[in-house]
């Protein structure tokens, strides 16, 4: 590479362009200060292209540069320079097109040599999914990080309950560039603005008010008109078809490395998009899309996930990501013979041993699906319960009992979220958590050999309820040998949403009666070394996280303070309930 492509640089800022509907974006542009024509890289998403730690997160602009390549980066529909109205829901049926179009765009310019790559995570991953649907012959390559595959896993729902953490915490972030929009007039912006820091500030406090439906950051219709349509329509899959990739995959044609975090709120949206395109993407190239997993959280790719530091090698940077994603394009856009297609589909860090490791499918092939089941005498509440894990099948056992008070629930701490800064995400001590009576808990005795957890993790749960609907929340903890109780993945059902993944309309539970509850936990890789234990948490909240459920069988969103109902919780574990949680135990021999 010659000394002038390596030193020097072209920045453009704010170039327009035209949509079809007269819309006009703008974009910053950066390429090599050369003769020549490069391919291009293009980054679009709505928090500022002016913001380097966002517009560039994963990336490095400069090395990308120097590598040759033009790198664009473009704020979406109704964002900071560029024109339109964004709102979540309307916003996202433009997407498809707006990224179509730049992406034609970008391939005419002078300097381009006709083939683009989209890089970004999170909302700029699902920007890069709605352009790749629309498959622009231009298009050769995507690197979506950190990405949702359906809006009712994780973005908006996880498992019938509420994202009332991410959509609250998420949404008022965005208002800032919403409100200078909407107030022309200075004096009402300051009004607005004023409102806004007073809405942050009390959030903590604010999201415990009830009804649901009149919380701040969702009725404050002129801010974000379409929040409150949720209430109303449920999980309706049709009203966001647009955000969800569901059926989709084989219309689309260009390979994705994807790239995930074991922490992240959009891991399995992530594993899933991955899947999907190796099993049925839309040619021989997206069939080659692959798949990296670390110990991070939603735009945090350190070493560092809460209070676990997971060493140096978990750092992105030394793993280098920017690098592998470089490879990627180097592959598809410049045709080059890096090996890239040749190494392992899958590269995951199994958390505990704290080392990255190449395989070759998901979930692994060697994997044992073990049941570990629950026990107890009656008492597994709390620590200091009689709650037991092993891989014992249950007699005829005492079932164990809790309250549920949707005024006094579980608070959250830690885990899969994005909600700071209040609450932190990622490993977090669960002790105080566990040392409440509305928490079931059941540990295994002190491990005597390493076992590893790597893939997808279940909860068959036996349970019944006094109320005609509640909630369950299961979780996965490694207990040190001091005592330290880590989160790993956790998950949530909505009585009423317990049929949903067999396509059954939701429906309301008979109180006393008996049901069996596949909670989904997702997936994670932890190796639980000799002298820890393994644990499973069930209780019925985690909230602010996911929003409480009032137990009442009401629409959503309505009840009052003084609707909730007390639940009294039962949770089955005998020969004719055996509630179990499913591992992925991977052979160390």
């Amino acid at each position: 590479m010659s000394d002038s492509l390596e030193k020097q640089m072209i920045a453009e800022f704010n170039v327009p362009v035209e949509m079809r509907d007269g819309i006009v974006l703008r974009a910053n542009i950066y390429r090599p200060n050369q003769e020549g024509k490069w391919p291009v890289l293009l980054h679009r998403h709505p928090y500022n292209k002016d913001n380097p730690p966002v517009s560039f997160g994963l990336y490095d602009i400069s090395r990308a540069v120097r590598q040759g390549y033009v790198v664009i980066v473009q704020d979406t529909r109704g964002r900071f320079a560029s024109e339109g109205e964004w709102e979540l829901i309307s916003t996202s049926r433009h997407e498809a097109s707006d990224t179509y179009e730049t992406i034609r765009w970008a391939s005419t310019l002078p300097y381009s040599s006709g083939e683009v790559g989209l890089f970004g995570e999170s909302y700029s991953a699902f920007v890069q999914w709605a352009g790749m649907l629309q498959n622009p012959q231009e298009l050769k390559a995507a690197t979506p990080s950190f990405s949702w595959s359906d809006p009712f896993d994780g973005l908006m729902y996880r498992g019938g309950a509420l994202e009332l953490g991410f959509l609250a915490y998420w949404q008022l972030g965005m208002y800032l560039d919403t409100l200078t929009r909407l107030y022309s007039d200075e004096q009402e912006r300051a009004a607005a603005l004023a409102q806004l820091i007073s809405d942050i500030d009390q959030l903590k406090k604010a999201i415990k008010a009830l009804p649901l439906k009149n919380f701040a950051p969702f009725a404050r219709n002129k801010v974000a008109p379409l929040i409150l349509e949720h209430f109303e329509r449920g999980m309706d899959q049709a009203y966001v078809d647009a955000l969800s990739l569901k059926g989709k995959y084989d219309k689309i044609t260009v390979p994705a490395l994807n790239i995930a975090g074991w922490y992240d709120i959009f891991l399995q949206g992530t594993i899933e998009n991955f899947l999907q395109m190796r099993n049925k993407g839309g040619s021989p190239e997206a069939r080659q899309s692959k798949l990296v997993i670390g110990p991070w959280m939603h735009l945090d790719h350190s070493h560092q996930a809460g209070d676990i530091n997971f060493g140096l090698a978990a750092n992105s940077s030394v793993v280098d990501l920017v690098g592998l994603q470089l490879r990627w394009f180097d592959h598809f856009l410049k045709g080059k013979d890096n090996g890239i297609i040749g190494e392992a589909p899958v590269k995951l860090f199994v958390m505990g041993e704290n080392v990255w490791r190449d395989e070759y499918e998901w979930p692994l092939a060697r994997t044992i699906y073990t049941p570990y089941y629950l026990h107890s005498q009656g008492h597994a509440n709390t620590l200091q319960g009689d709650g037991v894990l092993s891989t014992i099948m249950p007699g005829q056992e005492a079932a164990d009992h809790y309250t549920y008070d949707p005024l006094n629930p579980v608070i959250t701490k830690g885990g899969s979220i994005m909600m700071p800064p209040d609450f932190g995400s990622g490993a977090f001590d669960q002790r105080e958590i566990e040392s409440r009576d509305d928490v079931l808990v059941y540990t295994t005795p002190v491990l005597e050999e390493d076992i590893e957890v790597t893939g997808p993790v279940k909860v068959k749960l036996w349970a019944s309820s006094s109320a005609s609907d509640t909630d369950f929340v299961a979780r996965l903890v490694d207990v040190h040998p001091d005592g330290y109780a880590q989160n790993l993945t956790d998950g949530i059902i909505r009585a009423r949403y317990r049929n949903a993944a067999k396509g059954e309309a939701p429906s309301l539970i008979e109180p006393g009666k008996a049901y069996l509850y596949e909670i989904d936990l997702w997936s994670t890789s932890n190796l639980f070394k000799k002298g820890h234990r393994i644990r499973l948490d069930i209780t019925s909240s985690n909230f602010p996280r996911w929003d409480r459920n009032p137990n009442t069988g009401k629409n959503f969103g309505e009840d009052q303070a003084e609707d909730v109902v007390i639940a009294r919780q039962t949770i089955f574990h005998d020969a004719e309930h055996p509630s179990s949680i499913i591992l992925p135990i991977i052979p160390r021999r």
